[in-house]
């Protein structure tokens, strides 16, 4: 890769870093700051209300990836990517000032709402124009490798936002992080996305989309023009839904999951999902590497055979793992299975898709994935506990997962095609021509 193309995926994965870093620390801290914006008592429930307020940011993300995805496909990936920064911002400051209950009553909960659509409103938008800015930005031949750093940055994030959490926890009381503490890492997350908002302002747009005349077209970035790809749509839905409630069970539920359930310290669980996501993290770009020798199905594959028939055994032993290193080991596990999904998956939908509906492709039917399946995965996953019947959970994911695997067998191969001819027209017909990595798969009747 030349200079300018590391430059742009470090710009592009610095901002995406510090979204990702104000989006999961709301997870990471809801055990501090859930009994402080509802009425004493069930603390179960309090955290039911809490990850309940988290997931309508998921419901937000199809608003934002239509909005930011229009955005991106008519004025540039870089205006999308200077906007979701600012949004993510201003709901960052929104938390850190929000009023307890003690305070406002449920004052403090509407300004946390507020807050929470703001900040889905910024990543849905914010996945796909990295995502494409990231795919567009490489080489051909190291698409999956470039495209990889988006879960490198993203699992930064949730790093940094874990790493303040242990800190917080050894240098402060239970009861001072209970009080106030909860606030300083959205402080931290206000002032991280200030600094990317000036490095994004100054960012180079992607020569796929300079050069494409995608900014020609009447009809870029259009529910309509998205129709006629409605097939392509289709299957980003249908690839996300067992990746994404995979990848939340494993790393926003993690802590809590080890906390609750199996029993551990919070600062046990915590320094368990730390070090489990740094290895996870930098795996990334080798399975991205891999895609762009093998393949990016297998890699696919692989996730979902894994994830369906290891999901259950995996979340029964790590209930009963009880100390760092077994949950340590288990957690690994399901992280490595989860990187077959995770470290190409930006690509391969970036790959679906012509230059002037790209973005928006990516950006609105993986939104409405995620709103149905990872924005609700913490929910799902405490009604089951709840009700006392936890191991349903398990089964729901391997669930997920076994449908996803089925979208993958059937599915063709996206890593040799050119983006800049992905949905051209056919010089001899005068049709758009079917873009190379487009699904065959029939929807079941």
């Amino acid at each position: 890769m030349g200079r300018e193309q590391w430059k742009k995926i470090w710009v592009g994965s610095a901002g995406n870093m510090v979204e990702w870093f104000d989006w999961f620390v709301y997870a990471t801290f809801a055990v501090y700051f859930a009994d402080s914006f509802f009425p004493e008592g069930n603390e179960t429930a309090n955290l039911m209300n809490t990850m309940g307020i988290f997931a309508v940011g998921f419901f937000m993300r199809p608003v934002g990836g239509w909005l930011l995805g229009r955005i991106g496909d008519r004025r540039g990936r870089k205006a999308a990517l200077t906007l979701t920064v600012t949004l993510m911002s201003a709901s960052a400051i929104l938390i850190a000032v929000a009023p307890t209950y003690a305070v406002a009553g449920y004052g403090g909960v509407a300004v946390l709402l507020v807050a929470r659509l703001l900040q889905g409103l910024s990543v849905g938008g914010e996945y796909a124009a990295s995502a494409t800015y990231l795919t567009e930005a490489s080489a051909p031949h190291r698409r999956g490798f470039a495209s990889s750093f988006q879960y490198v940055s993203m699992t930064a994030g949730q790093l940094v936002g874990l790493g303040l959490q242990i800190v917080l926890q050894r240098n402060m009381s239970d009861a001072a992080l209970h009080s106030w503490g909860w606030r300083i890492p959205f402080v931290v997350g206000a002032l991280g996305a200030a600094i990317v908002f000036y490095l994004r302002r100054s960012m180079l747009e992607t020569e796929v989309y300079a050069e494409s005349g995608a900014a020609a077209e009447q009809d870029r970035g259009t529910l309509k023009a998205l129709w006629k790809h409605k097939r392509e749509a289709f299957l980003v839905m249908a690839l996300t839904m067992g990746g994404t409630v995979a990848y939340y069970t494993y790393t926003t539920y993690l802590t809590k999951f080890l906390s609750t359930s199996a029993g551990m310290e919070k600062s046990t669980a915590s320094l368990v999902s730390f070090c489990a996501l740094f290895v996870f993290m930098c795996i990334q770009p080798l399975a991205g590497m891999v895609s762009d020798r093998v393949g990016r199905r297998p890699l696919l594959i692989t996730f979902a055979v894994g994830s369906t028939f290891l999901t259950v055994p995996i979340m029964t032993m790590l209930r009963n793992a009880g100390t760092f290193w077994p949950a340590f080991g288990l957690a690994l596990l399901a992280l490595v299975v989860v990187t077959g999904y995770t470290s190409i998956n930006a690509c391969v939908k970036a790959e679906l898709f012509p230059t002037g509906i790209r973005a928006l492709g990516v950006a609105l039917p993986y939104a409405l994935a995620n709103a149905l399946f990872g924005g609700t995965a913490e929910y799902v996953a405490l009604w089951f506990k709840d009700a006392g019947i936890e191991s349903g959970f398990y089964w729901y994911v391997a669930g997920c997962a076994a449908v996803s695997l089925v979208v993958y067998l059937t599915m063709r191969e996206t890593r040799d095609i050119d983006l800049g001819r992905v949905g051209a027209a056919d010089p001899k017909t005068g049709q758009a021509t079917e873009p190379s990595g487009a699904t065959s798969v029939t929807p079941a009747s």
